[in-house]
């Protein structure tokens, strides 16, 4: 089995691992009132989406997300959540260093003493949901299923439930397909950018993601029988409908939790390389962390 595989199946047990920082991560993330900013580059931005939307529906206080590469406007946050597993990502740990006196710098990553965790307030550290693996994939899952709990989220059963989902078949595409689209609606439209993007990196297979209904906004024109639209935590029965008359195979409701439906979706990029004679583990361009010069 390879080394992405292999890390794929820990999840449920590095996901209860995680429950034992509750206080910390409450402590960090879920400070009543707050005006934040999460921050992150590829795998990263995409959570910081979800965790932005999740921290705001929760009551907690406005919440955004940016990728860390593109730099916007200065506003008034009281807190920056930068996202790096590695702790060297250049454009984080710049975006880290520009921000004003007195706004709280928190970083969360895999690796002890990074340059970002030492421009950091505090750092959330998740050693143990590390991988070896260039692609990531229980790191930021262990960060979201977190940082849920931390919002207010009874999360107890998802790790049963990832086992369950992980011990049976998951969603078949159709024969000779060449075209994945993953929908999301709300924080799950983070997660189907980040299931697109595990199809590219691992796979080096053509990926989409997109708003659940802006699907029909054009992107719907290029379904076609080698299609697979995977709606990620989201349903809309007229929409599978319109999507089934292009010919493509339209799939939702695979998991009774959308970060469930992530680590399957993981699974399907790693089968799908492995298919395509690629090795996952190695992923062609790519390395652990992107360090500029």
């Amino acid at each position: 089995m390879n080394i992405t595989s292999t890390e794929i199946a820990s999840q449920p047990d590095i996901w209860r691992q995680s429950l034992a920082m509750l206080d910390r991560a409450r402590e960090l993330l879920a400070r009543p009132g707050e005006r934040v900013l999460v921050i992150g580059c590829g795998t990263s931005a995409f959570i910081a989406q979800s965790v932005a939307l999740l921290r705001e529906q929760a009551g907690l206080g406005e919440t955004d997300a940016h990728y860390a590469s593109e730099p916007h406007p200065w506003r008034s946050y009281d807190t920056v959540i930068g996202i790096t597993r590695s702790g060297t990502t250049t454009e984080v740990i710049e975006a880290l260093g520009t921000l004003p006196a007195g706004v709280r710098r928190i970083v969360v990553t895999a690796t002890e003493d990074s340059p970002a965790g030492r421009l950091a307030d505090d750092v959330l550290l998740l050693g143990f949901a590390d991988e070896r693996s260039v692609v990531q994939t229980r790191f930021p899952t262990t960060f979201l299923f977190l940082a849920r709990a931390a919002f207010g989220e009874d999360v107890s059963t998802l790790p049963d439930l990832a086992e369950t989902a992980l011990a049976t078949p998951g969603p078949r595409p159709p024969e000779r397909f060449d075209h994945v689209v993953y929908l999301g609606r709300g924080w799950t439209y983070g997660l189907a950018q980040e299931a697109a993007l595990k199809i590219r990196e691992s796979a080096q297979a053509w990926a989409e993601s997109y708003p659940l209904l802006d699907y029909r906004h054009g992107p719907l024109a290029v379904a076609h029988r080698g299609s697979l639209v995977w709606l990620l935590g989201a349903h809309d029965d007229d929409l599978v409908r319109d999507i089934a008359a292009t010919g493509a195979t339209a799939i939702s409701r695979v998991a009774t939790d959308p970060l469930v439906e992530l680590v399957l979706a993981q699974r399907l990029a790693v089968e799908t390389a492995v298919a395509r004679g690629l090795d996952p583990d190695r992923p062609r361009h790519l390395t652990r962390s992107i360090v500029l010069t």
